[in-house]
């Protein structure tokens, strides 16, 4: 659908959402991102939603300026999906020891591996250079220098939220792994260190909003802040393309011979370096995904309501963007009060995960319509696949 453009302080806000259906703390927080000195332009994706410090599903353009709250806490958090050569009918009987096998095989929660993960150990990793990866924690700030050996540890853990791993079918019957995590917490650790030096810093204590404090370029603290984004989003790409490989080695243990294509990765909360309008921009992308012309992304709902593959249409009035998700219709806590176990139970019927009220929060109803969020963004991707899930492992 074409975007509404609402009225903002230094540009308009362009909304792949009904203005009216956004919650009025999301509405502010937009019109404050509006009016900060250094935006060049605001994109609002459908999947909106209030966010801690800046809006989720927001697309923010600065120039010569990034705002770390803009990026979010979970740094380089994001997506990856790979389809295997297996059918429905190939799959065991016995769903539920297929998602015992998973969780064996990937922390998830707060816990994490005894060791560090040997890469060489993984099957299939896409990822190379993991020395000198290592190496680059001591360039990092000094606050998290002594989280260096949980880091290794946490290196291949799902964490808990919103992220999850899934077993998934497409139209056509074939089976999928879909799976969404981040930089655990040393993406959190980094990203708290910087928001706050940002707070501190003279040229953002007239903000509409401290929340929105960025650094400049040229300064110190933003060349800090650049190695340590850039690292958190390296870390959360190893992190999935790590748990991705002990997921298709959990699988091919419980289905001999499975064989796998192409893996699909995409971050949704990160910063890109691009150029609009013949204007080279910092572009902070927070719950939404890249969805440049032929760009292949993946966009969730919740436990039950399954996952689009898309491609990208390269739509330069969104920023080449589009949703991370279906976005929370409502708080957690508001989900714990609203929903039971017996709804938890009736939402998810049919897949083989837990129903217990831990990740009752995370119930299908707490989210906005999957296929409504789709069909708000059709001039930014097309349809590739449709998966449903058949496993869900939450933390």
């Amino acid at each position: 659908m074409p975007y509404t453009e609402v009225r903002g302080g230094r540009v308009p806000i362009r909304m792949w959402a009904d203005p009216e259906g956004v919650e009025p703390q999301a509405m502010d927080q937009l019109r404050n991102a509006a009016g900060v000195p250094w935006i060049h332009g605001l994109a609002v994706m459908p999947d909106v939603h209030y966010g801690k410090g800046a809006t989720v599903g927001s697309v923010i353009a600065m120039r010569d300026a990034v705002s770390p709250a803009a990026v979010g806490v979970d740094i380089g958090c994001g997506m990856t999906a790979v389809r295997t050569d297996l059918t429905a009918e190939r799959l065991p009987d016995d769903l539920r020891r297929l998602r015992s096998a998973l969780e064996a095989a990937i922390p998830v929660g707060f816990r994490f591996h005894d060791e560090p993960v040997d890469p060489s150990t993984v099957p299939g990793l896409r990822s190379r250079g993991w020395d000198r990866f290592w190496e680059g924690f001591g360039g990092l700030a000094e606050a998290v220098h002594p989280r260096l050996e949980r880091a290794r540890r946490q290196m291949g853990s799902l964490g808990g939220g919103n992220h999850f791993l899934e077993v998934c079918l497409d139209d056509d019957g074939a089976v999928w792994l879909v799976l969404h995590s981040g930089s655990r917490n040393i993406g959190k650790e980094l990203a708290d260190h910087h928001i706050g030096q940002a707070r501190s810093l003279p040229h953002n204590q007239d903000l509409p909003d401290r929340n929105l404090a960025v650094f400049v370029t040229g300064t110190p603290e933003m060349d800090a802040y650049r190695r340590d984004l850039f690292w958190a989003q390296d870390y959360a790409r190893r992190n999935r393309d790590v748990m991705m490989g002990l997921a298709c080695r959990a699988l091919a243990e419980q289905v001999p011979g499975t064989g796998f294509g192409q893996w699909i990765s995409c971050h949704h909360n990160y910063v890109a370096e691009e150029t609009y309008d013949g204007v080279d921009v910092l572009v902070t992308r927070k719950g939404a995904i890249r969805a440049g012309a032929g760009d292949l992304g993946i966009i969730p709902g919740s436990m039950a309501t399954g996952t689009y593959i898309v491609r990208g249409l390269g739509n330069p009035d969104s920023f080449n963007s589009a949703s991370h998700g279906a976005g929370r219709r409502m708080s957690r806590t508001k989900a714990r009060k609203t929903f039971t176990k017996v709804d938890l139970e009736k939402q998810t019927r049919g897949v083989e995960c837990r129903k217990d009220l831990g990740v009752v929060d995370e119930i299908p109803g707490a989210y906005k319509d999957l296929e409504s969020v789709i069909e708000a963004q059709t001039d930014l991707v097309e349809v590739v696949h449709h998966l449903r899930q058949v496993v869900c492992v939450k933390g």
